[in-house]
């Protein structure tokens, strides 16, 4: 019998389970396997595991009640928001004696300050909900994804999501002012002060973005508001290589400035899957082109002029060489057409067998020379692989994802996933870049991240996770190697 670093066996009672109920009540306690089938998988199915329970609390006092009797019981507690990551970051173990925290119950507006441009939100809440009450009350929130209406805040503040406006509003991290967390011993640290100075020591909040609950659960956060968006410009531009990216985003922002809002980079091999298994999609052009870029322009006034700037900065870029061929979405309708090119990737993908996914950044300068290394060797590995490349070029998050050769099998391809992420992490290292922009490590990486980062900082890790989590009860196995 395995015993945990307290040297408790972590077993799950009957009598444990029944607490656990009153706590949560009828509504919030799910111990039936099929019941728990949902929260015990990852919605790629890349991820499974077993759990003595699932409980989903009401409230913050709910949760920290359940944190505490789990620490005083020596269970594990793997905290899950809409469980839409890539990274198997909130699924638990096989050994079924983990307990299930999902916070979905807890999807409260608990704040809306339009002066002070806040909004407070509990961490159960959808993305989409907090951009509508933004939006309801004449503000953004800019955080945008391709799950938006799934994901929600706490599962974003875990794992510091980026999406498509990080190149202007920033990530998760910058988006947030103050937090709400339940720490491992069932305490609940009250950090829920939407100030934009706050010089009294340590900021804190930082500690659990990005944390992938292994420090303690975020339980409710403010988080930043900004001007609604009155007009936008939305372009599609053909492109000869990543250079071309980088240069045209050069261009952008010298002509558009801080009205840049989101710059996607796209193979042709992306657009590909998109095109061939995407309900209604067009190319917007009659000719194929071996990379393409997706441009947005957004201000506060409702006539900027915007389709002038956008088209100026394209026709620099054009008489430069970096642009092939553009296109100016006409009206909101194409504007959509143009994003659903790029946001239908991932799920066109799966059309195409078994999808290798990476999710790495690199400074955006050596885009071009990263790609063309990374693309080699992967082609010398695996000839005829297809290498579908995007991603969010104005921070320098590529999703480097790869499919098998047309024909071949499947499990042969899988059998060197292992080889072949060692294949783009090590070229990313070698470009002083990370093996993880936006998605986590969780699972899937927490192991291989003791080849690619600094030691002495794992060990400063090391030493916050034994600080705030002695008893090691808070998502193990994720994000730290060796625990």
């Amino acid at each position: 019998m395995s015993t945990r670093p307290d040297g408790s066996d972590g077993a799950v009672t009957a009598d444990l389970v029944g607490r656990l109920g009153q706590i949560v009540g009828p509504a919030g306690l799910i111990s039936d396997p099929g019941g728990m089938a949902g929260h015990l998988t990852d919605w790629r199915n890349a991820y499974s595991g077993t759990a003595a329970a699932v409980v989903r609390p009401g409230d913050t006092g709910e949760v920290a009640a359940v944190v505490a009797l789990c620490r005083e019981a020596g269970v594990a507690v793997v905290p899950q928001g809409g469980n839409t990551g890539l990274c198997g970051g909130a699924v638990p173990d096989s050994s079924g004696r983990q307990v299930v925290l999902s916070l979905i119950r807890m999807r409260r507006i608990r704040d809306l300050d339009v002066a002070n441009q806040t909004i407070t939100v509990e961490a159960g809440a959808v993305l989409q909900s907090v951009q509508e009450a933004a939006a309801a009350a004449g503000r953004l929130f800019p955080l945008s994804l391709g799950a938006e209406g799934s994901c929600t805040i706490g599962g974003n503040l875990a794992t510091n999501a980026g999406g498509t406006a990080v190149l202007r509003y920033g990530t998760m991290r910058d988006l947030t002012l103050g937090l709400e967390v339940v720490l491992p011993d069932g305490r609940i640290w009250n950090g829920l002060r939407g100030l934009r100075k706050d010089n009294t020591g340590y900021d804190l909040k930082q500690l659990f973005i990005g944390a992938e609950g292994t420090l303690g659960v975020i339980t409710a956060a403010v988080l930043k508001l900004f001007p609604a968006v009155r007009s936008r410009a939305t372009a599609w531009a053909a492109l000869p290589g990543p250079q071309g990216a980088v240069d045209l985003i050069g261009v952008l922002r010298e002509i558009a400035g801080d009205r840049l809002t989101g710059f996607e980079i796209m193979s042709r091999q992306s657009v590909e899957f998109v095109l061939r298994h995407s309900s209604g999609a067009r190319d917007p052009f009659g000719d194929q082109h071996p990379w393409y870029a997706l441009v947005e322009l957004s201000d506060t006034l409702p006539h900027a002029g915007l389709d002038e700037v956008i088209e100026a900065a394209l026709g620099e870029a054009f008489d430069r060489g970096a642009v092939r061929d553009a296109v100016i979405a006409s009206g909101s309708a194409q504007a959509t057409a143009l994003w659903a090119l790029r946001e239908g990737i991932s799920e066109a993908q799966n059309h195409e067998g078994p999808s290798l996914k990476h999710d790495v950044t690199v400074p955006v300068s050596r885009i071009p020379a990263f790609v063309e290394r990374t693309d080699r060797a992967l082609r010398e590995a695996v000839p005829g692989i297809r290498i579908v490349t995007y991603g969010h070029v104005g921070d320098g998050n590529l999703h480097y994802n790869l499919s098998k050769p047309v024909g071949s099998d499947d499990e042969e391809f899988l059998v060197r996933a292992e080889a072949l992420a060692r294949l783009v992490y090590d070229s990313t290292h070698a470009f002083h870049g990370s093996i993880s922009a936006e998605h986590g490590l969780g699972q899937s990486k927490r192991e291989i991240i003791a080849y690619y980062a600094d030691s002495h900082g794992l060990d400063l890790m090391r030493g916050l996770k034994q600080l705030f989590d002695p008893r090691g009860l808070m998502n193990p196995g994720k994000v730290l190697p060796g625990l």
